[in-house]
């Protein structure tokens, strides 16, 4: 008997796969799996190309599926004008093993880091943001605005960078979105949240911390990488998505030598709730069992 054909969804597909709400509910639940040892999900492997990039393989697995995430980042695309990620998130069946489907793998990596954002900002602010600001504007800040918009419609949303005309770009692109959007040169002072959401290898954001503000770290994800200041870790609870990766992944802790004994973890906050009266930092860096609950969201709408 022929195997069945195996459902392979592209870019748009997978993102109306992975709505906002039911993505953030998935993660949450998967967060509490992954501290108790319910979602299993060994550290990354990294493989280089010859000519340059690297390939990444993220293996996670659960009573109910197991997901294998292999993507590749390719820096030398920007210069072919190409996409510097490619790759495939394939879900397989947690029983009997076969195959369910096959995910855009960069559009599954840019909303589940935007779900864990958005579930970041349902845990740590006391209530719902009313002012937002994103620092940079790439991939990842398009991918946490459509968020925004699909979870906080109204939402007064600044966008920051190194570059006006970038930003201004940025936000041009995105009018036609549910929120109040500015551009600005700097973070105002008068807000609930800061996601920065760079590559820089120095802080881009040093303001001394302060209870009531939330400050995301998502863009460094390597060692050399910093975008938060040692003096505002140093004045904050920090909180980490995963507290393994964090170790090896989060630069910006890395680099200000942080007391890791210190550092709590987001399955923690969920489960006791945060301290809304201290500043806030809450760093993330991804694991193969946020893919594995992106699968789970996915796999439910197609049922």
């Amino acid at each position: 008997m022929p195997a069945p054909s195996i459902a392979v969804f592209n870019a748009a597909e997978t993102a109306a796969l992975l709505p906002f709400p039911e993505l953030v509910a998935a993660l949450a639940l998967a967060c509490s799996e992954y501290a108790s040892g319910a979602i299993h999900a060994p550290e990354r492997q990294v493989v280089p190309f010859p000519q340059g990039g690297v390939m990444l393989s993220m293996p996670a697995t659960a009573r109910d599926i197991g997901i294998h995430k292999l993507v590749n980042v390719m820096p030398g695309n920007r210069a072919l004008d190409l996409p510097t990620i490619h790759g495939v998130v394939s879900a397989f069946d947690g029983r009997s093993g076969r195959e369910l489907c096959v995910l855009d793998g960069p559009t599954v990596t840019a909303r589940r880091t935007a779900a864990v954002t958005m579930l970041g900002l349902k845990t740590f602010l006391a209530r719902p943001p009313g002012r937002v600001a994103l620092i940079g504007t790439g991939t990842q800040a398009g991918g946490h605005i459509e968020a925004l918009a699909a979870l906080y419609p109204g939402l007064h949303v600044t966008a920051v960078g190194s570059s006006q005309e970038r930003v201004q770009a940025f936000i041009d692109a995105h009018r036609s979105l549910p929120l109040q959007l500015q551009a600005a040169a700097a973070t105002p002072d008068d807000i609930d949240a800061v996601i920065t959401l760079t590559t820089s290898a120095v802080p881009v954001y040093t303001r001394p911390a302060r209870a009531g503000l939330l400050l995301v770290g998502v863009g460094a994800f390597k060692p050399e990488l910093a975008e938060i200041g040692p003096a505002t870790l140093a004045g904050s609870r920090i909180y980490v998505d995963d507290p393994a990766g964090a170790r090896h992944e989060a630069g910006d802790l890395i680099q200000a030598q942080v007391d890791w004994s210190a550092v709590r973890s987001l399955a923690d906050a969920l489960a006791h709730g945060a301290p809304f009266d201290h500043p806030i930092v809450f760093k993330t860096v991804g694991c193969a069992a946020w893919d594995l609950a992106a699968a789970r969201c996915a796999l439910a709408r197609i049922k």
